[in-house]
């Protein structure tokens, strides 16, 4: 291996562990994705993009989340079209800013109307899925090693033109490989050629994982495998039992198998992190009303066994239980990454939570080149403030240093252990006033230090040290500030009614602070 090609192996974005999580490796230093994705057909035009750069630069992104369509790059069989590609890539660097880039190949949603014309016309070639009652639908069955094979030589030529005009710039930091792959209408494939894989034995791989993990496994799929009698040989219905939850699993193993193809040979070319991403559902919904066999929490072990080369398992989460899910992608120490979710609503609140409680790589709300007003949105007030202090967080990242927090009236009180001290935190309330919601993150920063970012809550500090007696800790100090530069820069000393009279260390709901805190315990 030359030196020049060690080198650029050393440069290129990759993923190295700290502490609990893995870390987004660019240019040899740390960082954190403040992303936004674009609408599905945004990227198809440079043109359509040019008013757009602007205002992802005006929301405060260092990432923006665009498009690669397989039905664009080869529109004619081994015949590739790349002026998309670059003029994406020339524009994003022009604004300084970094991509994702989304393989809009084989599946999309669950469907398959981003092949190109010439796969979709093939039938023969390119099989496409049976689901009940002998329907024939318009999506390309995961089990065919032809289609696999063809979106694997398509993804390749794309990861060798990524390295050859990008190898050393590092514009594009990652590769979403396919798109909310899974089953619609039923639970799983009912053509031929999958109903004799679903007789036949599960792959003597995914047992050998279920029996070397047996103790680690989520808790579905060990409990389904154990009802079923913890059989190391059998149908898929021997080894899952019969119903749902075995079809899930048979369709988890095929598309994990098919991604795990196409982004092998995309390894080969240029090795950046990858990732696949998922649309949620799961019991008590039925598979097939969300796409069954995606990559969900309940099937993420069959998905590590059958695509080890991916990185990240990530969800698309719109979901009211935002939380639940960041917690059950975290399962399996899979490091989380969210790629879609809102950009209005909850979105610009819900960002503070995934960075700070889950130590996300990074956050992308979707369509966000159709926010209104985008320089005063709330969410670029979000990530105005969480672009000022992403040097800390990523020091922080993965060393039990660092929490996140969504209150409402619903749940209006949690309890965190913080730098040795319990930490009551609570909707924000003085003179009769109480917020309705708050949101935010504190770390740890020093020895009786805290940085807190956010509003509408507040925080009271209890010593929980190892002598403890469980009496309240004294607020020494509260400062409002920003940085810049990765320098803190102090603005104004926080005492008597914005800090509860010394009781509380508080952020008000008018605005998102940054603050430094200061506790100390009496003598």
């Amino acid at each position: 291996m030359t030196n020049a090609h060690t080198a650029e192996n050393s440069a290129r974005p990759h993923l190295v562990t700290q502490g609990s999580t893995q870390q987004l490796i660019v240019d040899g230093e740390p960082f954190l994705i403040l992303g936004g994705e674009l609408h599905n057909s945004s990227a198809s035009s440079i043109d359509y993009m040019k008013p757009i750069w602007g205002d992802m630069v005006a929301m405060h992104f260092n990432t923006v989340l665009a498009s690669v369509y397989w039905e664009l790059v080869e529109p004619n069989e081994g015949r590739f079209d790349f002026a998309l590609l670059d003029g994406l890539i020339a524009d994003a660097r022009r604004h300084g800013l970094r991509l994702v880039l989304l393989w809009f190949a084989s599946w999309k949603n669950g469907m398959s109307s981003y092949a190109p014309l010439w796969v979709k016309r093939d039938t023969e070639r390119f099989p496409r899925m049976d689901i009940r009652d002998g329907r024939t639908v318009e999506v390309l069955s995961a089990l065919s090693e032809e289609s696999a094979r063809a979106d694997a030589n398509a993804y390749a030529a794309l990861m060798a033109h990524i390295r050859q005009v990008d190898g050393h710039e590092h514009t594009v930091l990652m590769v979403q490989v396919e798109n909310e792959v899974g089953v619609l209408g039923d639970s799983r494939d009912r053509s031929s050629a999958a109903e004799a894989a679903f007789a036949a034995n599960v792959p003597q791989d995914l047992i050998d994982y279920l029996v070397t993990n047996r103790t680690e496994l989520v808790p579905e799929l060990r409990e389904a495998w154990e009802t079923a009698g913890s059989a190391t040989s059998g149908s898929w219905a021997q080894i899952f039992g019969v119903g749902d939850f075995a079809d899930e699993c048979f369709m988890a193993w095929h598309y994990a198998r098919y991604v795990e193809t196409v982004t092998l040979a995309g390894r080969a070319q240029y090795d950046i992190p990858m990732y696949t991403n998922a649309w949620l559902g799961g019991p008590p919904n039925k598979p097939g009303t969300y796409p069954s066999g995606g990559p969900l929490p309940h099937l993420l072990d069959v998905w590590l066994a059958g695509a080890p080369s991916i990185d990240l398992l990530a969800p698309d989460n719109y979901a009211e239980d935002f939380a639940a899910w960041c917690e059950g992608f975290t399962r399996r120490n899979n490091t989380l990454f969210i790629p879609e979710m809102r950009g209005g609503g909850a979105g610009p609140r819900n960002v503070f939570y995934a960075l700070g409680q889950h130590d996300a790589l990074g956050v992308s709300p979707f369509a966000v080149d159709s926010i209104e007003d985008p320089g005063t949105s709330s969410l670029a007030r979000s990530y105005d403030v969480l672009q000022q202090i992403s040097p800390i967080i990523l020091k922080h990242r993965g060393r039990d240093e660092m929490i996140g927090l969504l209150l409402d009236e619903d749940y209006p009180e949690v309890t965190r252990q913080l730098g040795g001290y319990e930490l009551r935190i609570s909707l924000d309330q003085v003179f009769g006033y109480k917020a309705k919601r708050g949101f935010g993150l504190i770390i740890a920063v020093g020895p009786d230090t805290f940085i807190g970012v956010g509003s509408g809550f507040r925080v009271a500090f209890l010593n929980s040290g190892a002598t403890a007696t469980g009496g309240r800790a004294g607020i020494g100090s509260v400062d409002e500030g920003e940085y810049r530069g990765g320098t803190w820069v102090p603005g104004r000393r926080l005492n008597g009614d914005e800090n509860d009279q010394g009781r509380r260390w508080r952020f008000g709901p008018d605005r998102i602070r940054i603050e430094r805190c200061v506790v100390y315990l009496p003598a």
